[in-house]
């Protein structure tokens, strides 16, 4: 099911509109990098979409610009997979929107290391 691909009124922050609040699931490494928890959460501005997301982590946390994504290319690092609601998120549209289940707060955004080999 596509959820991410509908659109939907994100609910506000604090009476502005347009912003909303996104909890964010980091691994071991990326929380050392930041120093921060194992989530953290990240003001977003509507549209919620993959890419307005990682552009609020990054400027929140610039110690980690580069990490997720290349700096000039703004793509996916190969090691670095996105996932929310159950699904895989690494290789959509980054332009599409994030479930609702995310925006709404009902869920967390997941950030994962990948790891190669077996």
């Amino acid at each position: 099911m596509d959820v991410h691909r509908g659109e939907f009124t994100p609910r506000t922050l604090g009476g502005r509109p347009g912003l909303v609040i996104i909890s964010v699931l980091l691994p071991y490494h990326l929380q050392q990098l930041a120093r921060t928890g194992r989530v953290v959460e990240l003001e977003v501005s509507a549209p919620v979409t993959q890419r307005t997301l990682l552009d609020a982590f990054e400027k929140r946390y610039p110690m980690l610009l580069g990490t997720l994504r290349d700096a000039r290319s703004g793509k996916r690092r190969d090691f670095v997979r996105f996932f929310a609601c159950g699904e895989d998120l690494s290789l959509e549209d980054p332009d599409l929107f994030l479930p609702e289940d995310v925006v709404t707060g009902k869920e967390e955004f997941m950030i994962v290391g990948a790891m190669a080999g077996g």
